[in-house]
């Protein structure tokens, strides 16, 4: 959130379907900036919200991603497209693509920045991958470029308000590495002091959270570098619209 903000003008704090979103205007653009939290769960209510009592141009899915094909921690990834695979054994859902003029006016400025194996389809699961062997099973079942958590759930609002949608994210970690611990304790109600006796009881597990973290710091500043060029560049004086980075 910080980081896609940090990218954006001083603006204000606005309350929008009962949600709480930080809004600027730069030039005769409105840009509209929601945080869901993780998961598919969140990330469908907020859309929702948002959606509901507002009209949009474009949503964008943004955020860190799991790079499911070679690339470097920080490299932008751009998802035209996306589908929910629960896990291995199970076949991804249709797929969702919602094109418009916004969307091909946005990808058409990354396809500037990023190389075109960057740009692609993205997978969205429910629970974390954390294994390099779990990761290249999903690569290879869905053909996908980039994994998440929210970006099904967020096209499947956006389809629903049909506004066109589009997935800008950085990669934190990669295709051929394992997480240094299970993160899916966190996200339990009565996981973490599960998640805490295991970091106590393996001690290494903070040598790997502490490369995470770095990893996280060098994606956070990929989407500030984007999110301010693309502000910058999309400042014209077309028609006012709005865009929610969610």
């Amino acid at each position: 959130m910080s980081a896609v903000q940090s990218a954006l003008p001083p603006g204000v704090e606005r309350r929008v379907g009962g949600c709480t979103v930080f809004v600027c205007t730069v030039g005769d653009r409105e840009y509209c900036l929601a945080q869901t939290g993780v998961g598919l769960e969140k990330a469908e209510r907020i859309a929702a919200q948002l959606l509901d009592s507002q009209s949009f141009s474009l949503v964008v899915s943004t955020g860190f991603a799991c790079a499911l094909i070679a690339a470097d921690i920080g490299a932008l990834l751009v998802g035209r497209e996306v589908v929910y695979c629960g896990n291995h054994g199970d076949k991804p859902s249709a797929v969702l693509d919602l094109p418009g003029d916004e969307r091909d006016l946005t990808v058409t400025y990354v396809e500037t920045l990023v190389p075109s194996e960057h740009i692609g389809r993205f997978v969205s699961t429910d629970h974390i991958i954390g294994s390099a062997r779990e990761k290249q099973r999903f690569a290879q079942r869905t053909q996908a470029i980039g994994l998440d958590m929210e970006s099904s759930a967020l096209a499947a609002q956006a389809q629903r308000a049909q506004v066109p949608f589009v997935i800008i994210r950085s990669v934190s970690d990669l295709l051929d590495e394992d997480l240094p611990l299970d993160f899916n304790l966190f996200l339990r109600p009565t996981g973490w002091l599960k998640g805490i006796e295991t970091i106590l009881a393996a001690p290494s597990c903070l040598l790997g959270l502490g490369r995470l973290r770095r990893q996280s710091l060098v994606a956070a500043e990929t989407l500030t570098t984007f999110f301010r060029s693309y502000v910058a560049a999309m400042a014209t004086d077309r028609p006012k619209k709005a865009l929610s980075p969610i």
